[in-house]
């Protein structure tokens, strides 16, 4: 089997086997266990991961992050601003 053709394979073989669930960690570890060189298994991680960044949707608007401060008993902590911050406002 030629260099392209088994990265090619092996490329396939994470890609299906990450739909399934398992991670690349655990792809390259039971790769290397079989006999695959690193460089091969690296080439063919590099390939896969270029691969499904273009696949990867572009996000058009930026997430809003929003957080609150909780209490033990879950109820909203108002945090008041600092008298100095009052003077500036911002």
């Amino acid at each position: 089997m030629t260099g392209i053709s088994q990265i090619r394979n092996l490329v396939e073989y994470f890609k299906k086997n990450l739909k399934k669930g398992y991670t690349l960690d655990s792809l390259k570890y039971a790769l290397l266990n079989q006999g695959y060189s690193r460089a091969i298994v690296e080439r063919a991680v590099n390939e896969t991961t270029k691969e499904l960044a273009q696949k990867a949707p572009v996000l058009k608007t930026k997430p809003v992050i929003k957080y609150e401060i909780v209490d033990e008993y879950d109820n909203p902590v108002e945090i008041k601003k600092p008298w100095w911050k009052k003077l500036f406002k911002s």
